[in-house]
């Protein structure tokens, strides 16, 4: 893991544990000098006030954390389409006569290569998209070339819509994983909402005199690690929570075995 991907699950990690931290510090000392001052108050108030911030927050987590399983998915549900694409293209491409059938194959094969070397190293996503890109472009120049030349043919026109599908699920893919992410927004206010939560509590634990810094640790850890896991999910580039790429290395193998015969 790059020491920039370190920086950064650290970062978000200690963000929502110093909130945490920080909120049941401060929570605690304001309720430990209000029940110095009013030792008549009544706890259950506060109590129902805690409830219903905590069922806010649970709320809050759970949209959140449903927006980044969804994309998850959906990275995952694309990668399986995307195999099936290249196999289902490499394998028509056969039908075709030369030399676009022997461009195909060799471009299909690189660009898996490609895909390869991405999942492996994220660092080469600038190289990697430019590249498949460009070989993207040149397979649909070939369904081009065979339009020209026969617009009625079956076979051709099963070649272009294996393109036109590769095309659209490289598109689809792309706009997921760099674009669909959760808004800013989002995090703001779950922050918010995170840290007056942690105040109510530590005021609770202040004012009945509770309160534990072993509890304060252990809680502010538990939404820290919550935090990462949503932020991972979300984003694939900080690589902890990586999608099982074992299908493209079969059809790497597959196609590479092919080429060799």
């Amino acid at each position: 893991m790059q020491i920039s991907i370190v920086l950064e699950v650290a970062v978000r990690f200690l963000i929502p544990l110093l909130s945490v931290l920080i909120a049941l510090y401060l929570g605690q000392k304001y309720g430990n000098y209000t029940i110095k001052k009013s030792p008549e108050m009544q706890q259950s108030a506060v109590g129902s006030v805690v409830g219903a911030v905590f069922g806010l927050l649970a709320f809050v987590l759970a949209f959140t954390f449903q927006i980044a399983a969804n994309h998850y998915d959906s990275r995952k549900n694309k990668l399986l389409e995307e195999v099936t694409n290249i196999r289902t293209t490499y394998l028509r491409a056969g039908l075709i006569h030369e030399p676009v059938c022997s461009g195909t194959k060799k471009l299909l094969v690189e660009y898996v290569d490609q895909r390869v070397e991405l999942a492996r190293d994220f660092s080469k996503l600038v190289p990697v998209l430019s590249r498949s890109q460009q070989i993207l472009d040149t397979l649909w120049s070939y369904s081009e070339l065979l339009a020209k030349q026969d617009r009625s043919s079956e076979v051709y026109a099963l070649y272009t819509s294996s393109v036109n599908d590769l095309v659209d699920n490289y598109n689809q893919r792309v706009t997921i994983a760099l674009e669909y992410r959760i808004p800013v927004a989002v995090f703001y206010v779950l922050y918010v909402i995170l840290f007056f939560s942690m105040f109510v509590l530590g005021y609770q634990f202040g004012i009945s005199g509770k309160g534990s810094y072993k509890i304060n640790v252990l809680m502010a850890i538990i939404f820290a690690m919550v935090m990462v896991l949503i932020t991972a999910l979300d984003r694939p580039e900080m690589g902890l929570a990586r999608i099982n790429q074992k299908p493209l290395f079969t059809l790497q193998n597959q196609l590479h075995g092919k080429q060799a015969q």
